[in-house]
């Protein structure tokens, strides 16, 4: 009898065992394939967003095209648009504002453009505002209430240190969660942001020259602006930055070849951030200027369509430059996007 109970008991235990490592097999197994099929939709799923800005050959903005005006190219290979929206499809725009110290001279020429550049908005666009200097602040989300905007815009206020690129990142972390809108940031500053001044006036600390300052900073290498540019393609985010006459370096009192190097490294991030991203680096010569930019900004806006694209390519992920090329049907018309990005 005892016998007999042994063994039923080691039978028992040898049928646990094999059901335990089944499951844990099984559970492996599984698990292997959830991590294929999330890397498949990883790698899959990376939709290219495009707006896209059509004109005349005499820079008149054509708004009257439909899906098949278009034909998208990635690496001179022709694309499969996944959605068009057209050029009435409204924005999800951040509206961001220097209040740094070096702005604070003109705030009122400043906020009577911002209102300009509202009214010029179409009432479907949701708007928010975000003023940097030493910090970064959202004085309104996203909203389509005028009133909310407008208040907004007489709170900016403040000086202190220049936080651009930080509030870059800002606005783009604030724009990913509007969805499939479409989206554009639009950024009035000097462009002399705080730490990249600092880095770039320590690369051309021993320059004697201005081509050699100049020649010590490399703008574009700058993995802040990088992380600000990837993030931007991803999201299909076209900037505008509006550039302030106290940025400019061939306005400077008593130029220095760092000094000069700073402010000419400064005005080349701003002017690829506009290229990058498919926008308008607009420089502000005469304060009197600044709200006539910002209603051309707006009336640019309204002339966009918007494409997305699944990549043909065979490795999405490899870090290599995909340029992006696009054509109308129509021979007459010129179109103008990003030129491209890195499929990271």
């Amino acid at each position: 009898m005892n016998y007999l109970r042994s063994s039923v008991i080691n039978s028992i235990r040898n049928l646990c065992g094999l059901l335990l490592t089944l499951v844990l097999v099984c559970l492996c197994a599984g698990s292997a394939r959830a991590q294929d099929d999330i890397e498949t939709v990883k790698v899959e799923s990376s939709v290219v967003q495009l707006n896209i800005g059509v004109v005349d050959q005499k820079g008149r903005g054509i708004i009257n095209l439909s899906r098949n005006d278009f034909v998208v190219y990635e690496d001179d290979v022709p694309q499969k648009i996944l959605s068009f929206e057209p050029s009435t499809a409204p924005f999800s725009l951040v509206l961001l504002l220097d209040m740094s110290s070096s702005t604070q001279s003109f705030r009122q020429p400043l906020k009577q453009s911002a209102y300009r550049f509202l009214d010029a908005l179409a009432p479907d666009d949701r708007v928010s505002v975000i003023a940097f200097r030493d910090k970064v602040e959202q004085l309104t989300p996203f909203t389509t209430d005028r009133r909310k905007m407008v208040n907004a815009i007489d709170l900016a206020q403040g000086k202190g240190k220049t936080q651009l690129y930080q509030a870059l990142a800002f606005a783009l972390e604030k724009l990913s969660q509007e969805g499939k809108r479409r989206k554009a940031i639009v950024i009035l500053t000097d462009g002399l942001d705080t730490q990249m001044m600092d880095a770039d006036r320590a690369a051309a600390a021993r320059a004697e020259t201005d081509e050699a300052a100049v020649a010590s900073i490399k703008p574009e290498m700058s993995t802040t602006l990088n992380g600000v540019l990837n993030a931007a393609d991803k999201m299909g985010v076209t900037i505008y930055p509006l550039a302030l006459p106290s940025g400019d370096p061939k306005r400077i009192p008593y130029p220095t070849p760092q000094q000069i190097a700073i402010y000419t490294a400064a005005r080349t991030r701003l002017q690829t951030l506009a290229d990058r991203t498919g926008g308008r680096l607009n420089a502000i010569n005469h304060l009197e200027d600044m709200g006539r930019l910002y209603a051309e900004v707006a009336a640019d806006l309204r002339t966009l369509y918007s494409v997305a694209y699944q990549s043909s390519g065979e490795s999405k992920r490899d870090g290599r430059w995909r340029a992006i090329r696009v054509e109308v049907g129509r021979p007459e018309l010129l179109a103008r996007t990003r030129p491209g990005y890195y499929a990271r």
